[in-house]
């Protein structure tokens, strides 16, 4: 039976991000960003009898993870980190994404290498709003590994 749930594609709602080790899960409503491209490099010399360019991969760029969750009034810890960065002396943290089973174990994990806040979203206040506060921290970062778990 637990093979014919490998078949099934994986929802999306049930994750856990860790900033480090020892911390504790944290809780975010929403996770973007998590892509990666590979830039092309077009050669071509002149002595090529052909008219068109050589292709070959280049330097991989990794896009801005943002993340999304509900404001609450004893945690500032969003802005606390983007406020610490000056100049080249960010505090670079290493962040751990999961997307977990219905047993709360990791399926897929995106490791990333080197996140600093680069932008904090405060939300949008609204006199006729009937929703939660959402506040975002996108995070610049130098690397992006993915493992998937095989047990499943």
């Amino acid at each position: 039976m637990a093979e014919a749930t490998n078949n099934y594609p994986l929802p999306v709602f049930h994750y856990s991000v860790k900033w480090s080790k020892n911390e504790k899960d944290l809780c975010f409503s929403e996770v973007t960003g998590l892509n990666v491209e590979t830039q092309v490099i077009e050669y071509r010399d002149g002595y090529n009898p052909d008219f068109t360019t050589f292709k070959m991969p280049g330097i991989k760029k990794y896009s801005n993870i943002t993340l999304k969750r509900g404001t609450t009034a004893a945690d500032n810890g969003f802005f606390d980190w983007w406020n610490d960065a000056k100049w080249n002396t960010v505090e670079r943290r290493e962040i751990t994404i999961c997307l977990l089973n219905e047993k709360h174990e990791p399926v897929i994990t995106w490791k990333v290498k080197n996140a600093f806040p680069t932008k904090v979203d405060f939300g949008q206040l609204k006199a006729n709003g009937n929703e939660v506060l959402v506040e975002s921290l996108e995070l610049a970062h130098e690397g992006l590994t993915v493992e998937r778990n095989s047990k499943e």
